[in-house]
């Protein structure tokens, strides 16, 4: 990885200028900075965990509030969702994206602020916000969940698997769809095991009271190995923005940046 990783290369460039939203002919004020720039700045908060005040300008990215204001305009245009979605299409076309499988989890929340928080299992006194996540049998992550630290993971199952993008590049029709959901006893549930039998997905999860399925853990190790990736962002490991679709694009750039660099190790 390099040393700076907040540098956009110019092929990771060239897969996202044209999915920006185009700055507006007679924008009043002075000329904007770049977007280029500003990814850069954007990706600077993202890995180092800064506060947007104190973003180096010596480094050309503008002030923090040129950069916050455009991280909101880009969330508001669906631009990171897009990038997702480009970035595992492609993933699909070399055949990196493992659909015999996916994994659910849903780590240890974490103290946070803003909305979607609630009482914290682990510190009633706290409130905070947690990340529930699907991912392929390789560890790709198509779908992320911000929920309130309270919120239980088997009620964000089938959200996760219905949120799941159709992916495109492949002969066929878009898939969404992995053969088999695999997860912990925090899972269980006889009703989401019948919705998932009715989109043709086979559950793979350990029931309560019941001894674990053996040989579950090494399937799903992707899904915490994944988290791990995640969540070396430092900005992701305590939640500073108090509004969720900011916190959400944070999200969304940093599981797509993930993809990135599976996309180039494919492709060397």
């Amino acid at each position: 990885m390099s040393t700076r990783p907040w540098i956009v290369d110019d092929d990771l460039w060239a897969l996202v200028e044209p999915l920006l939203p185009p700055w507006p002919g007679k924008a009043p004020g002075p000329r904007p900075v770049p977007d280029r720039q500003c990814l850069r700045g954007i990706l600077y908060v993202l890995h180092n965990d800064i506060a947007w005040q104190l973003l180096p300008l010596e480094l050309g990215f503008g002030s923090g509030q040129t950069c916050w204001r455009r991280l909101e305009r880009w969330q508001q245009a669906g631009f990171f969702d897009q990038l997702h979605r480009v970035l595992l299409a492609e993933l699909n076309a070399v055949g990196e994206l493992g659909w015999s499988r996916a994994c659910v989890d849903g780590p240890r929340p974490r103290e946070k602020r803003g909305a979607d928080t609630g009482p914290s299992p682990v510190d009633r006194r706290k409130t905070g916000s947690k990340h529930h996540l699907i991912c392929d049998g390789r560890g790709t992550p198509p779908k992320v969940i911000t929920t309130a630290a309270n919120v239980n993971d088997v009620t964000q199952t089938l959200a996760l698997v219905d949120g799941i993008p159709p992916v495109a590049s492949r002969p066929g029709r878009p898939r969404r769809r992995p053969q088999a959901l695999l997860g912990d006893k925090g899972y269980d549930s006889d009703p989401n095991r019948c919705e998932l039998r009715k989109r043709r997905i086979f559950t793979v999860i350990s029931r309560r009271g019941a001894p674990n399925i053996e040989g579950l853990g090494k399937l799903r190790y992707v899904a915490e190995q994944t988290f791990a990736l995640l969540h070396q962002f430092k900005r992701l490991a305590v939640r500073w923005e108090r509004r969720t679709e900011l916190h959400d694009a944070f999200v969304s750039l940093a599981y797509s940046l993930i993809c990135w660099r599976r996309l180039n190790k494919a492709r060397t």
